[in-house]
């Protein structure tokens, strides 16, 4: 990081503890003085890396088995009717 370049942003004291957390956490790991700019770019690269899907919500809401049949049958009508649309 240039010097030159940075930034200052505001953040609350919660998630000030949480980043320093994280900090002191990778500088065991590392062996080495780590900055929270380093801290965010290792969350964003991890962010970016992790695939998304539908099925990382599965067991996240309540629901019956009822509620779930409903909702499957909902899903499978909307990709049904979904379409490409043309270039």
């Amino acid at each position: 990081m240039e010097i030159g370049n940075s930034k200052t942003i505001k953040v609350s004291k919660e998630n000030y503890l949480w980043l320093l957390r994280l900090a002191a956490e990778m500088q065991k790991e590392y062996n080495k003085p780590v900055s929270f700019d380093i801290v965010l770019e290792e969350l964003k690269n991890k962010n970016m890396k992790k695939k998304k899907s539908i099925l990382d919500l599965a067991g996240r809401w309540k629901m019956s088995d009822k509620e779930a049949e409903e909702f499957m049958k909902d899903i499978r009508k909307g990709w049904g009717k979904w379409k490409i649309p043309s270039l």
